[in-house]
């Protein structure tokens, strides 16, 4: 049962404050009026609002966008910590400089149609405004069923589009190339491997040894394993392992009998157990190779000319540092010279960085791409466009290809609906050589009348 409330003023007269009840039966105030009739009727109208089911306090829409987000939103909205930490970047990188010091019901769609030609004029991509607008909308989407807020200011606001680009996928004979110029076995097994499973990276760097059953060649799907920033992860470490693969279902499929078999030699190799990662960094002390040659400058040309028009040779460390060439020749002189000095005692030598590395050895999936997956598709001739993601789209349009079900490539793969899947038909360079053949022989039947 609300009541009105008397509130004396400084200068004799007097004022009422309205109250209510809301739906936990805390003290609500539906504001302070002239006369105590008046604030009858608008405490009895906060009460018949929350008899009707609209229970949302009207303060709360005037807080700060900052203060909903940093105090209401994020501590409760239940999601990933990849996403958390993702969510987090684009808020304070993109959303909270524009809209950080609005009130919530001040938010209108024009401010964020102003917003989205802000971010384009200052050079951010469309992939980029379409996932900021995203998070935006997630957080308003919240505060409307909360009822902070009256109206949704994302609604019918137009993002630039997103061009799909075509998949580039890897052929039999481009991935054998690029095996080939892995520089070791390990490395080659567990290309080898990701291409046979069409795993994503964080299920294949989780895989232990209990997950596959080596007589009848089952793999079992069941966690995954994904790299934070420390202050994301709950323990302050920089991998966390979840006990469930995306989509949270857990899958099993059977391996090629060969593939099985180079697992177990590797397995017996090193002497594995039931619990131990099949795939990981086990020399702590592992970084990349030491230069011991200093690349020869007369035998390498010149940079291209830098914003003054002036050239130096490759091998130099002026071509890295004034030419601004990161050529490998360039990179390895600028590394030697450093090398030096740090022997000799000169530039306060720090301590040599070492790989971030969980301590039963994950494996980071930039450190693989940076240092064993590009520059084994590079010195192939396959330049740089082919991921290590895009072994997993190299899985399902090989299988395809080859007449593989749909249905089976679904659950090999775990997606959530088999119009992901059907995205792989026909993405191979020669998917559409059977349609030209078809055209070909009706004309030629056509000419030949």
């Amino acid at each position: 049962m609300g009541f009105a409330r008397p509130r004396p003023c400084s200068d004799g007269t007097m004022r009422y404050l309205a109250c209510y009840r809301d739906i936990k039966g805390e003290v609500q105030s539906a504001g302070t009026f002239a006369s105590e009739r008046q604030a009858n009727k608008a405490w009895q109208r906060a009460e018949a609002e929350v008899a009707r089911g609209r229970v949302g306090n009207p303060a709360r829409g005037r807080m700060k966008f900052q203060r909903y987000v940093e105090t209401i939103w994020l501590p409760n909205h239940e999601m990933e910590l990849k996403t958390r930490q993702n969510y987090t970047s684009s808020i304070y990188k993109h959303i909270m400089p524009e809209f950080g010091s609005m009130r919530m019901i001040d938010i209108l769609p024009e401010h964020v149609r102003e917003w989205i030609t802000k971010l384009k004029a200052n050079g951010a991509k469309p992939p980029t405004i379409k996932y900021a607008t995203g998070v935006l909308s997630v957080i308003f989407t919240t505060a409307l069923s909360d009822q902070v807020i009256s109206l949704h200011p994302c609604q019918g606001v137009k993002i630039p589009p997103v061009t799909r680009k075509p998949r580039v996928i890897i052929t039999p004979e481009q991935f054998d190339m690029a095996y080939q110029a892995l520089p070791d076995d390990d490395a080659r097994l567990l290309v080898e491997a990701d291409i046979e499973s069409g795993l994503r990276w964080g299920e294949l760097t989780e895989l232990r040894v209990k997950d596959l059953n080596f007589r009848s060649c089952l793999l079992t799907v069941s966690r995954a394993v994904v790299k934070l920033s420390p202050k994301f992860h709950p323990t302050g470490e920089r991998f966390l392992v979840k006990e469930y693969p995306k989509d949270g279902e857990y899958r099993q499929f059977k391996l090629s009998v060969q593939i099985v078999r180079k697992l177990e030699v590797h397995r017996d190799t090193l002497h594995l157990g039931s619990n131990d990662l099949l795939f990981a960094i086990r020399n702590q002390e592992d970084r990349r190779p030491i230069l011991r040659v200093a690349p020869d400058p007369d035998t390498l040309g010149f940079t291209e000319p830098n914003e003054k028009g002036r050239q130096y040779k490759h091998g130099t460390t002026s071509g890295y540092g004034i030419g601004k060439c990161r050529c490998e020749h360039c990179r390895a002189a600028c590394a030697i010279y450093r090398a030096k000095r740090r022997t000799e005692g000169k530039d306060n030598p720090r301590k040599p960085r070492v790989r971030h590395t969980d301590e039963d050895g994950h494996i980071s999936n930039d450190w693989f791409r940076d240092h064993m997956w590009y520059p084994a598709v590079i010195a192939a001739g396959l330049g740089n466009r082919i991921t290590i993601h895009g072994l997993r789209h190299a899985h399902a349009s090989w299988l395809l290809a080859g007449g593989a079900d749909l249905q089976i490539v679904k659950e090999r793969l775990g997606h959530s609906s088999i119009t992901t899947t059907a995205l792989y038909l026909h993405t191979l360079d020669n998917a559409d050589e059977t349609a030209l053949t078809a055209l070909t022989n009706v004309r030629n039947r056509s000419a030949a009348k």
